[in-house]
């Protein structure tokens, strides 16, 4: 089936388009051309308002329509998250297993490997942990954090096979760890750590490649003692997670991250639970309750247990609240996650070949409509 999407703005992932329309064959981006050269070939889908742009991405996503990644390491877990995350413009996800005991890791490696050619949407996955500092463990189980042990290498070896993103704590693990890594195609970030500014900058040149939820979980920066957030504002050519929500960073902090860095180097990530894209406030983790009061994930302590947002939501936040143009605000959530992952020739943009994963949105900014692979899979 050949058609063409037309009649409104068109963001490919680098600029906004106008009088123009994009299409679609096959699931495949075709071309993106003036409104006025539509092939004749084309069924013509004419919009009146909103704005078409990539299918969003999101690299830090722990469970959604009621279901967490970690209590149930299964393909069918995955399925869930990934059409509970369809209507939120959400056409990708790396599913993210915590810190747990390492048959539960084992397993959701197993799962994301089968998923990456069963269900569409699954990347690979993220494994936050549990190369971990115990001081800045957050609600990461104390008893499974740990250094890399030789028994660890069967299951980071596996890695190799698909899509995949480590978040450890640089002081955690020796450069030489992270080579190793590095050489195994793994996306490599910072998070949870107490570690200093050397650290990371040994870390980095090891392979390092990023931060994992920007200003969470990491040594802040003072006068003396840049630590990992100085690291993430001073090293350019590294990336870093941002969780967008006015709950988890200051939007002032947000503001100087991305100007900082720029918005380039910055990809929007909801850290979202089994909440997300579901009616449910609460769900269990580690065998505690986490309820969402206040849209905040808290535990029994009030301690923040990830985040009830989408991408949906954080690309709205970042417009409305920290003023960010439309298309920064966008590309953060779809051709920058890619770009960091090394996928930007599959997803993340309109360029001809990629997948056409696509999203409308209103000039609000609510998601309208949701095509994956060129299939609608949500409508208004």
């Amino acid at each position: 089936m050949k058609f063409a999407l037309t009649g409104v703005r068109i963001f490919d992932g680098f600029r906004i388009h106008t009088n123009s329309a994009l299409v679609v064959e096959n699931g495949k981006i075709v071309d993106l051309k003036p409104s006025t050269d539509i092939p004749d070939d084309c069924d013509i889908i004419a919009f009146e308002n909103g704005i078409l742009a990539p299918g969003f991405i999101d690299l830090q996503i722990n469970g959604a329509g009621g279901v967490l990644f970690n209590n149930a390491p299964t393909t069918a877990t995955l399925e869930t998250m990934a059409q509970a995350m369809l209507p939120y413009g959400v056409t990708n996800i790396l599913p993210t297993i915590i810190t747990d005991d390492v048959q539960v890791t084992q397993a959701a490696i197993e799962a994301a490997i089968e998923a990456t050619h069963s269900i569409p949407g699954i990347l690979g996955i993220h494994v936050e942990g549990p190369f971990f500092s115990i001081r800045k463990k957050g609600v990461h189980r104390r008893e499974s954090i740990r250094t890399i042990g030789k028994a660890d290498w069967a299951w980071l070896e596996k890695l190799s096979q698909l899509p995949s993103l480590l978040t450890l704590a640089p002081e955690k693990v020796k450069p030489k760890d992270i080579e190793r890594l590095n050489h195994l195609g793994i996306r490599i970030c910072a998070g949870h750590t107490n570690g200093l500014f050397a650290d990371v900058v040994s870390a980095h040149a090891a392979g390092l490649d990023g931060f994992t939820h920007l200003f969470n979980a990491m040594r802040p920066m003072t006068g003396r003692e840049p630590g990992i957030v100085g690291a993430a504002l001073t090293l350019k050519d590294t990336w870093a997670g941002l969780i967008a929500d006015g709950i988890h960073v200051h939007n002032a902090s947000m503001k100087l991250a991305i100007e900082s860095k720029g918005f380039e180097k910055i990809f929007l990530v909801s850290d979202a639970m089994a909440t997300a894209g579901s009616v449910k406030k609460s769900f269990e983790l580690y065998g505690e309750t986490i309820e969402e009061l206040h849209g905040r994930l808290v535990n029994a302590e009030g301690k923040l247990a990830g985040s009830a947002i989408t991408l949906a939501d954080a690309v709205q936040h970042c417009t409305n609240e920290l003023g960010l143009p439309i298309e920064h605000a966008l590309a953060m959530a779809s051709r920058v996650p890619a770009q960091f992952m090394k996928l930007e020739n599959q997803i993340g943009t309109f360029a001809t070949g990629a997948r056409a994963d696509i999203c409308l949105l209103d000039d609000n900014l609510s998601v309208q409509r949701v095509w994956q692979d060129g299939i609608t899979k949500f409508n208004q």
